[in-house]
């Protein structure tokens, strides 16, 4: 068993690295990959304790991409030495999300929630602070009663306390990924909320400019359909990968480490028939 999508504390999940490498290890998954949204901060604690349990740790990271609809999601995988042109990507990221995460505290103090950033910053120390960490502030507040709540009613597009987000452009991604020896794979495609009819072309223009591989297994889609995007991903000549996106019980009750779509273990076969195809050693 293994897993090839799961979050830390460097972004937006409940673990440590160390304990998410303790945790894989208790489950007896083999090999893990660790990433975390747009930052490789938990990576070295990661592959140090993964050493310790005899734990494959794929060093990783998942980057917002830039698209119309939906969210385009873009891991990269097998990334030991971020190039200069990824880490000016997480820079400008982590920059662009500050002013963001400034301008959604303006909006809830303007309507009289006594939220700082340094309070933030406390409660969440060395993690990249977005909208999920807003959520579970707004719970200890007593604003609602759950994360999901503060989603639907004041941070999701479209709610009172939304604000854009500055994305990555998938052409500087891919090209930065690929020189940091990584393997860009489009991340969750159902989550782009194209139709079946433009998925095809989409994923094929993803294809011819440099992405190799597609989640094709994620806890969000049903079965069918991830059966149907590892037929349509072979069809392109993608390699498939298959992931829990595992947040951590508190933030994502509904992901269990190890696990996809239909709660079903993830095969090894994912890291060693598809993902080490194209692993640069």
């Amino acid at each position: 068993m293994i897993d090839l999508h799961v979050h830390t504390t460097a972004s937006d999940g409940q673990y440590t690295p160390a304990q998410i490498i303790q945790k894989a290890s208790e489950k007896n998954l083999k090999v893990i990959a660790i990433t975390d949204h747009d930052t490789f901060a938990g990576v070295n604690e990661a592959i140090e304790q993964g050493k310790k349990y005899g734990l494959i740790v794929v060093p990783g990271i998942e980057l917002n991409i830039s698209f119309p609809t939906g969210e385009f999601h873009l891991l990269g995988l097998g990334i030991h030495t971020p190039s200069e042109s990824l880490k000016s990507i997480v820079e400008n990221v982590i920059k662009n999300r500050n002013e963001r995460n400034k301008q959604i505290i303006e909006k809830m103090n303007q309507d009289g929630i006594p939220l700082t950033m340094e309070e933030l910053e406390q409660d969440f120390p060395a993690t990249v602070i977005g909208r999920p960490h807003f959520a579970a502030e707004l719970v200890k507040l007593k604003v609602v009663k759950t994360r999901q709540q503060a989603f639907d009613q004041y941070l999701a597009r479209g709610r009172k306390w939304y604000v854009p987000r500055i994305c990555t452009n998938l052409d500087e991604a891919i090209v930065a990924i690929r020189e940091s020896g990584g393997v860009p794979v489009v991340a969750h495609p159902m989550s782009l909320y194209l139709s079946w009819g433009k998925l095809p072309d989409f994923l094929t223009d993803c294809y011819e400019k440099g992405v190799a591989g597609i989640e094709a297994f994620h806890p969000g889609a049903r079965v069918t359909e991830c059966l149907r995007l590892e037929e349509l991903g072979r069809k392109i000549g993608f390699i498939i990968t298959a992931g829990s996106d595992f947040h951590g019980e508190k933030i994502r009750a509904d992901r269990k480490l190890g696990h996809t779509c239909g709660d079903k273990k993830i095969d090894d076969k994912y890291y060693y028939e598809e993902l080490l195809k194209v692993l640069t050693p």
